[in-house]
This record gives C-alpha cells, structure tokens and sequence, in this order.
C-alpha cells in the first residue's frame, strides 16, 4: 500500500511506500478523533480497541472424570479486546493524503466531531471537514498542551530527561515525583508562552515573551538565505558564534574577576559584526543567533521560576522538538543563570502534548485520567536524535512517521507505601543508557536468544499452524527493536535488562503469543508437585536452626537447577543477621514477590510461607498478574495453593482464616518496580473456593513492571514489616539497591557470569541480602 506525499514543486520528493498497519494500525475500530497542527507538523490522535490472544488458566475438577488424565490444569488461548490510544506525527506535506486514507479505510460511522488545536486547525479546517466528513471543534492551545504534560508526566515513567551534550549519556532520564505538580511549562513556539500549572485543572499563563522560535527562524532567514528551520539549525551546529559575538576578554583581555565574569562569557550577541570589515559566515550567524534566542528564553524561564518558587521547568515546542543543539543551548543558559540550581527538562514526546489533550478533551465522557495508561514499545517510535551527524538510521527514516501507542490498565497505579524514599527510588541496577560495554553486551545477549524465543513461541501453540509465520514477523520487529536501541539506547527511556525483557514481551503479544512457556511451566509444575510432601517431611524433621537454613537453600536452589550445595560464605551473606532476627518475634505481615514456576514456587517458596505461618506471621503472595518467561503467574498460584492446600493442613488453616493472601503484582515482566502498585485480591472464602475480592482489567499489551492499587492497600491494612523479594530478575537487575522503609530480604543466584564479575563474584554466586530500615539498625530493637 502507498501513502504519497503530495509536495509542492519547490520541495525534494518525499514519497513514501509502507503498510498501513505500520502508521494508521487498528483503524477499522477507531474513534474521538483528535488533531494538532502546527507550522510544519501534523499530529493524529484517536482511540481504538484492539483485539489480543490471552492464555487462560482453567482447574480441572479433580473428583470428576474431567481429571482423568491427571493433568494440573488446562492452558488455553483465546480473544480479549482493550483500548489503545494512537498518536501519529507527520509533516503537514502529507497531511491531504493520510486524511483521505483515514476516509478509506475508517469504518466506525459513529464519530461526528474532530478535536483540534494548533495554529493550523483554522487553516486546516475547511480541508478536514470535507474528507473526513467530520465537524472540526477547535481547543484552546495552551490547555490542551498542558492536559497532555499532565498526562504524560503520570503515565510515562521515564518521560522527562535532562540533556547533556558532552556526557556518556546524553540523554539521563528522570526519576518522575509522584507528585508531578506544581511545575513552570515553557512552550517555545513562536513566540513563548509561560505558565504555572499547580494542579490537573489549575493552571495560568504568568508570562511570555515575542522572541521565541519564530524569531530564530525569521531572522536566520534574513541572515542566510535559508528558509527551512531544520537546515538552519544544521548551519548553526557547524558554526563558532565567537566569530560573531563580543565575548568579555574581547573587551577586558581576560576574565572579569570582581564581577564574576569568565573571559569567554558572551558579553554582546552580534558585537563584532558592528566593527569588523569582515564577511561573516552563515553558520557562525546562525550560531550567534541561536546563542542569543537561547539565552535570552533561558533568563526569562530561571526569572519566572524563581519568582514563582518553582524547581521543575520543562521545555517544549518546535523550537526544541528533540533537537540537541537547542536542548543543550537551553540547557547551557538555565545552568548559568540559576548556577546549577534548576535544571532544563524536557520529554520525551514533547511533539505530541497537544494531540494528547486534545484528544483528553474529547474523550472526557470516557474519563480517561481513571485510567492508568502505559507506552506499547512495540509500536512506538521512540526518541529518536535528529541531530544531523547522529544515527544514520534515523537520518534515513527523518520526514516520515512517528508513532506513540499507549495501552489502557483498568485502574490508577499508586505508590507503594513500602518505599523508604519514592522519589528516589531507582528499580534498575545497570542503566545501559550510560554504560556502553554493559549495553553492547546485553544487546548481543537478547540477539543471540532469539531463535531460542522463536522455538518455544511456536512450540507454545502447536495446534495453530500459522504459528510459524507470526513467530518470523516477531522476530524481524524485535530485532529491529534491538538493532534501533543499539544506535538510541534513550529511544525508550532509560535502557535497562528489564526494558529490553518488556519489549521483548510487548512484540511476542503483538504477533499473539502471550506466554511461550507455557508448556514447559505446566510440565515443570506437575512434576514439583509430586514431591511436595516428601520436602515438607525431611523439613520438618530437622532441628529449628537446621530447617531454616535448610529452607534459605530450597528458595535459592530452586531459582536455579543447576546450582549445587555451595558453601558459605556467599557473595553477599546477611544470613547470620537474618537467623538472629528469627529468634525475635514473629513479623506481622510478610509480603513476598515469587518468581519462577514449578521447583521453585512449589517447593522452595511454599515451605517458606508454611514457616512464616507456623511463625505466626501473615504472608501475601504477589506473583504476576500475565505470563513472562517460566514466572509463575496469579491464575496459576491460585491452582498450585489449591492442591498444595489439600495436602497441607497449615497452608489450608492459612487460607481458610485468612493469614495467606494472593495478590497480583499488575506486572507482566519478569522484574520489578516498586514504585506504584494494581492488582486482582484474590482471598480463600469460609466455603474453601477462591473468590475476586476487587477485580482488575488486565491488558497483556502493556507489560509495564509496576504494582497496582490494591497491592498497596493491602501492605497498609495488613501492617507489613517483611519483604522478601526472590529471583535475580526482581533482585538483582532490580531492586537490588532499593531501601525500604521495613525489614527486606533479597534472594537470588547470578545466572549470568558477566552480572555476577560486574557484582565481584563468580557464576551461580549467591545473595543473601537482609536489610534493615535505617532507623532499626541495632539488636535491641526486637526485644
């Protein structure tokens, strides 16, 4: 299928042929239409519901002839629908022909009204209404720009980023506040606009100023004869602005030291060019210029930020949109005048904050802010650089499409309460983003597994024979995925092992395999099962001290087969610490974060839980909420307790009086952010049945690796002192560093021999972490 650009005849050509499910995806069911368009870009907004292939989990009825074959439970795969939201970014070159391809193929007839907002919304609008046949309803920019900050900033974990030209990672990504507000929005458009936003429908333009991107552009016009902004840009990344500007040693010789001034302080924009009989180049003007535009925004932004008591300033606009030369010459200047006391922000989907409010305005009967919503990396562009000497992948992609693709989850995420300092808190231990061997390394790991994934999607589904064929296109996105984060590791926010684990699992959904392990996890768990008994039995007969040691290995050794008897003292060794702590009182409540199916969840984690229990202490069990890798998930531990329960009277007692609890984490990814928590409760009635306590809309397409709402209740209602988190995924690539405000023990054995050298050990070392809160370091404290 062809999308041609229809481009005027001074312009080069830029047609473009790609398939329609590449840009325009999920059309046939699409609706609220929303658009942003500006001097040179046009941003599409619109809602869509996507049909998706889930595995359920089903219990056979073991006192029936159902159970004939003995097996634990049945796997099935079948059709849910979610919502998506789409935002798709284009030069206004093509915007007649994508709107008469949206006309094509729209097929829902219900829409009546498209949202707009943008200088060219009036423009545009005689065009829109005539090929879509719908009525154009302009929004106000400034609210819909700031809606759409609002929105992204809560949903987008790792969506604002400060820019720092000449460091390992020019892109560093911030950890978001919980509380996003109050923050200055400086929008360099034009001109600039100013405002204050103290809340979701409170805020207020508080300045601005005419100078802004349109001066830039006009006069870079008339200086060099270069109409396109791009390319004016371009001339002034090639530029010395000190050939043009009156720097402070031209005129002191040197620096101004009683007033503070370094020599090569720009002390007049433009100086030189009144007294040189000189031709100036235009690259260097262009640089002069943009110094100038750049530094006067900057003192302008740090004087209404101070004024206000204001630390957050973000930037967007098409001025910035994602260009490094004017992010780092904003930068440059709000470092200067607040000396290092504010600092630039600017986001990742900057050029789309006005869609996204619009459409929001639109689409308000729906309520989306009820919502959380989460980045589908599998089709999403990503932060792409457009600087003109970086990444020629992107170079050979510039002037086409960008999309950003966000999937619905039923409920708000939240902070889980747990956390010694939320605001701080960093899940990843390794930013690939900054760290280029571990990066290149990691990369060449997830390539080189891929035919391993591809075998076992398509084993995973054996009664489907177009499984191979899906399984192919799966591995050509991913590893365009891989290929595109090896040139722009920031393309998705910080890169991490659990980035690259949620993409991966964002593209095998897109293709319908959502759990390719499923076999491998119900063989593995049957087979557990037979030694249960026999486990708790050698247990039991041991001392009290021996059982709990014995206990810490059964956890550690089933997290991994092949790790032995290894001797003490491990890597990092807490245990005599944690036995200490034993032969204190019993924790109220214990939380614990599973991991792996079969061995380890069965016959490692169960006996544990059946200790806490003896001991007195509630547990919850948070396990995922949808498949990923061999984890064990919430609909398959509801079965495994089930059958446990009958042969244990403890973890049956335990249920049935409501000590043990089965929570889902809300995450589908194998490692773990504790930063916000939602999740389906599900509680062991008087009646011995499983029954939904508060339930969830769960959405495969989004494997964000965060916690959900009722996780958190829980935590509070229950008083949790204990927090065990197991399995190198939640533990080591996450978590490993975090501090939390009660006891915490964190299990794992490193699977991997690099990880394990970068950690000072050796493979299958083992980590024993016991924590203790800050201010509960000494002994004393348990009497």
């Amino acid at each position: 299928t062809q999308i041609r650009g229809k481009i005027d005849s001074h312009t080069m050509d830029k047609s473009i042929t790609l398939p329609p499910d590449e840009i325009f995806r999920n059309l046939e069911n699409a609706k609220r239409f929303a658009i942003d368009i500006g001097g040179s870009l046009t941003k599409l907004a619109y809602y869509s519901t996507v049909k998706h292939k889930v595995a359920k989990v089903r219990s056979f009825d073991h006192s029936t002839k159902e159970a004939a074959s003995d097996k634990l439970y049945e796997i099935s795969v079948q059709e849910e629908v979610t919502a998506r939201l789409h935002f798709i970014k284009f030069e206004n070159a093509y915007i007649e022909t994508c709107l008469d391809f949206i006309k094509d193929h729209l097929v829902n007839t219900e829409t009546k009204v498209i949202k707009a907002t943008g200088g060219g919304a009036h423009k545009f609008k005689v065009l829109i209404e005539r090929k879509l046949g719908l009525k154009v309803d302009k929004e106000d920019e400034m609210s819909c720009l700031i809606k759409g900050c609002n929105f992204v900033l809560k949903n987008i974990p790792h969506e604002a980023f400060v820019y720092a030209k000449h460091a390992d990672s020019e892109f560093r990504f911030q950890t978001t506040d919980p509380d996003i507000f109050p923050y200055l929005l400086v929008n360099i458009g034009s001109g600039v606009s100013i405002a204050k936003v103290e809340s979701e429908d409170k805020f207020e333009r508080i300045g601005g100023s005419s100078i802004g991107g349109g001066t830039f552009w006009g006069l870079g016009a008339l200086l060099t004869k270069t109409k396109r902004f791009d390319e004016l840009l371009q001339l002034a990344s090639k530029g010395q602005h000190s050939s043009v500007d009156m720097l402070v040693k031209d005129i002191y010789g040197g620096s101004y030291g009683y007033l503070g001034l370094t020599g090569d302080l720009i002390a007049s924009s433009f100086g030189k060019s009144a007294t040189a009989d000189k031709e100036f180049s235009k690259e260097d003007m262009a640089k002069s210029l943009l110094h100038m535009i750049s530094n006067d925004i900057g003192q302008l932004a740090c004087l209404y930020a101070r004024l206000h008591n204001l630390s957050r300033v973000y930037f967007g606009g098409f001025f910035i949109r994602g260009h490094p030369l004017t992010m780092h010459t904003i930068t440059y200047s709000i470092n200067f005048f607040t000396k290092g006391e504010v600092q630039a922000l600017f986001l990742r989907h900057e050029g789309y904050l006005g869609a996204i409010g619009a459409f929001l305005k639109g689409a308000e009967e729906d309520n989306p802010n009820q919502y959380s919503w989460g980045e589908n990396y599998a089709g999403s562009s990503g932060l792409m650089s457009v600087s003109p000497d970086m990444y020629p992948m992107q170079r050979a992609r510039s002037g086409t499409f960008d999309m950003l693709e966000m999937d619905r989850l039923d409920r708000q995420l939240v902070n889980l309460p747990l956390l010694q300092e939320p605001s701080s808190y960093i899940p990843d231990t390794v930013d690939l983003t900054e760290d280029a061997p571990a990066r290149e390394y990691w990369l060449f790991c997830f390539e080189d597994a891929l035919d391993g994934v591809v075998k076992r999607a398509v084993a995973s589904q054996p009664d489907m024979p177009e499984a191979a064929v899906r399984a192919e296109k799966f591995r050509q996105k991913y590893r365009h995925k891989l290929q595109t984060l090896r040139y722009q590791p920031f393309a998705y926010g910080s890169l991490t092992v659990r980035s690259l684990l949620d993409t991966r699992e964002h593209c095998l959904n897109e293709f319908n395999f959502p759990d390719p392990y499923s076999k491998i996890k119900e063989r593995e768990n049957d087979v557990a099962l037979k030694y249960y008994q026999k486990v708790v039995k050698s247990l039991e007969e041991l001392s009290w001290e021996d059982r709990q040691f014995a206990l810490v290995r059964g956890v550690l050794a089933g997290n991994v087969f092949d790790w032995g008897a290894k001797a003490r003292p491990w890597l990092v060794d807490s245990y005599d610490q944690w036995l200490e702590r034993l032969k204190g009182p019993p924790h109220k409540c214990a939380l614990l974060f599973v991991d792996n199916s079969g061995v380890d969840i069965i016959l490692g984690v169960m006996p544990l839980v059946r200790e806490l229990l003896s001991r007195g202490t509630e547990v919850v069990l948070a396990s995922n909420s949808g498949p990923a890798l061999n984890d064990v998930t919430n609909g398959e531990l509801q079965i495994l307790t089930e059958r446990i329960a009958a042969m244990d009277p403890v973890i049956q007692s335990g249920l049935r009086d409501d000590r043990l609890t089965l929570v889902q984490n809300g995450s589908s990814s194998p490692c773990l952010d504790l930063r916000l928590a939602a999740s389906r409760l599900w509680l062991w009635s008087e009646t011995n049945t499983l029954v939904v306590v508060s339930k969830v809309f769960y959405s495969p397409l989004w494997f964000s690796s965060r916690l959900d709402k009722a996780l958190a209740m829980v935590v509070r209602e229950r008083k949790t002192d204990l927090v065990i988190i197991e399995g190198m995924g939640r533990a080591i690539h996450t978590n490993y560093f975090a501090t939390l405000s009660c006891e915490s023990l964190k299990l794992a054995v490193i699977k991997n021999s690099w990880l394990a050298d970068r950690l000072g050990g050796k493979l299958f070392s083992v980590v024993f972490k016991y924590e203790v809160p800050r201010t509960r370091r000494c002994s004393s404290d348990w009497i």
